[in-house]
Parts: C-alpha cells; sequence; structure tokens
C-alpha cells in the first residue's frame, strides 16, 4: 500500500496543477480584500490558457456537430468537479437549445450520487466507465469528452479509450501538458492553468478553464446544429413565465413583428420560436413552417431561403 502511494505521490509531483506556491505559503495571513485580489489575478489568467487551444477546441466541435448531425448524442465523463461540471453542461441543454435529455448526457464517476459527496474509489476505475458507457450502449455516431484536470484520472481515460475502441468519437480534456487523457483521445484538449492558489484545488483555475471549454463544446456545436439564428437561442423551450417571456423577446428581435403578430404566430406553433418565427418572415402557415423546418435538420436560415421558392 505504502509503495503504491509514494507512486502516485510522485506522479502528483509531476503535474503544474499540484504544484505548491512557496510564495503563497503565508496567504492566510493576509487581510481578505488581498486574497481576493490574488486569486481575482489568478482567475484571469485563465481565458488565454484556453485562447491557447482553441485550434484544438474547433477541430474537436466540428468532429461532435458532424456525429450529432447524423443523431450521435454528446456524453461527457469525468469524476469529481470535472464529473459535476460534464453533468452540469448536459442539464443545460434542454432548456436552452431544446435538446432532448437523451441527447446531452453527463456521467460522474459513482453516480448522482456523487454529485453531492464523494463516492469512494470510484474515480480510479476504468472498468466502471466502460460499464457506464455500455448501459448507454454507445454508437460509433456518438462523441464521449473525458474530462480530468491532473490527466491522470483513470475514470476520464478509461471513458475514452473505452469509447475510441468502440469508434465513437473521442475528446480528452485536461488541464496540464503531456496528459495520458489527451493521448488516449482522438481530439486533446490541454489547457495548462497552472499551479492552483490552494494546492491541488484543481475545482479553482482548472475547473474555471473546464467550464470554459465545455461551455464552447455545447454552444459552438448546437450553434452548428442550427439550434441558433444568429445570437438568438431560437429552440430556447418556454418551460416558465421567464422564458416565456423571453421567447416573445426573441420573437421580436428576430421579426420586428407587433405582439398582436407575435402573439398569433406562437400560438398557431403551440409556442414553438423557431417555427413562429418562420411563420412571420417566411409568411407560411404553421404546417408549412414545421414541415420546412423537418426538410432543413431544424436549420431555420435554411427554411427561410426554402419558404421563399415556395
Amino acid at each position: 500500500m505504502t509503495s503504491t502511494y509514494g507512486e502516485l505521490r510522485a506522479q502528483l509531483a509531476t503535474l503544474t496543477t499540484e504544484a505548491f506556491r512557496p510564495e503563497l505559503a503565508d496567504i492566510d495571513r493576509l487581510p481578505t480584500l488581498e486574497i481576493a485580489r490574488i486569486m481575482n489575478g489568478e482567475d484571469a489568467t485563465v481565458p488565454a490558457a484556453v485562447a491557447a487551444q482553441l485550434p484544438a477546441i474547433a477541430a474537436a466541435i466540428d468532429g461532435t456537430a458532424e456525429r450529432m448531425s447524423r443523431g450521435g448524442r454528446l456524453i461527457y465523463a469525468g469524476a469529481g468537479t470535472a464529473g459535476r461540471l460534464g453533468v452540469l453542461d448536459a442539464s443545460e441543454c434542454p432548456p436552452t437549445f431544446n435538446t432532448d435529455p437523451s441527447e446531452v448526457l453527463g456521467l460522474i464517476a459513482g453516480g448522482p450520487t456523487a454529485m453531492v459527496k464523494a463516492v469512494e474509489g470510484a474515480e480510479d476505475s476504468k472498468e466502471l466507465a466502460a460499464a457506464d458507457l455500455d448501459g448507454l450502449e454507445l454508437t460509433a455516431d456518438d462523441t464521449v469528452v473525458g474530462i480530468s484536470a491532473s490527466g491522470r484520472t483513470p475514470y476520464a481515460i478509461g471513458a475514452v479509450e473505452h469509447a475510441r475502441a468502440l469508434g465513437a468519437l473521442t475528446i480528452g480534456l485536461s488541464c496540464n501538458a503531456d496528459s495520458a487523457l489527451a493521448a488516449a483521445a482522438e481530439h486533446g484538449i490541454e489547457v495548462v492553468t497552472g499551479p492552483e492558489l490552494l494546492t491541488g484545488s484543481t475545482r479553482l483555475k482548472a475547473g474555471t478553464a473546464q467550464k470554459l471549454v465545455l461551455n464552447m463544446i455545447s454552444t459552438i456545436t448546437m450553434i452548428r446544429l442550427g439550434k441558433t439564428y444568429g445570437n438568438l437561442m431560437v429552440d430556447v423551450r418556454a418551460s416558465n413565465d421567464k422564458l416565456r417571456a423571453r421567447s416573445r423577446r426573441i420573437v421580436a428581435l428576430a421579426t420586428g413583428a407587433s405582439d398582436e403578430e407575435i402573439e398569433a404566430a406562437l400560438e398557431a406553433t403551440d409556442g414553438e420560436v423557431k417555427n413562429a418565427i418562420l411563420v412571420i418572415l417566411g409568411d407560411v402557415d404553421a404546417p408549412t413552417a414545421a414541415t420546412l423546418l423537418s426538410r432543413t435538420s431544424g436549420h431555420l436560415r435554411a427554411a427561410l431561403t426554402a419558404s421563399s421558392a415556395t
């Protein structure tokens, strides 16, 4: 047991995310405002680290969108903070882009319980990751994103290795260079954020970097799939009063129509924002709008072009 931990300690010592910063050894003795300034300065370095990986991120997104356009799913897999960030990103896709909950999924080592409480040993099992993916009946059209700040978490690496063996697209998102996770994936994204304010606390800069990249992966993939019109969320699901008001504002911004026209279009289309916009701008009825959007795989711009030809 001692030798096992010794090997792991030596491995962790090589990771920049685990590095000790002696200049911050007395941070607990500083005034609160000064600690906040230091922490804010640390956070400000994260966007530049993400920017260095933009070509790799874009290539991964293009591959993801291409597979999802064929009916594939986007699946995140990680442990601890990384897993929670994946579950968070997945859970926000249905209300934002009107995706089915089965289209974007988040797997966390240890299952749903691990969202709020650590599950002993779950992150150390590649086999658990493979079993979780088998439970989803993975196909070659799916994309699996392994997330791990260290880039060495067995659960994330196991997910990527298993998915790649089955022909799925694989992305490895880590915060250390030359990581095992990136090496295992078809698309390796290594956002090197450096040592943390608190030694090894990768929910800080590394977590922020992972959130930024996951935002890009899901949002830009959905843009590529036609889930937006310009920068408007035309596939938003109006499930509460705020979103119903936002739906009407989106239709107004897209069309410039009067409130009466907007209400009539939304009523005719059962509240579907994209369809309502097509009814107004394309000057078609609701059934025709639905047909045109179906023929164009939900791309509103293409449907509008098609409407002008009818």
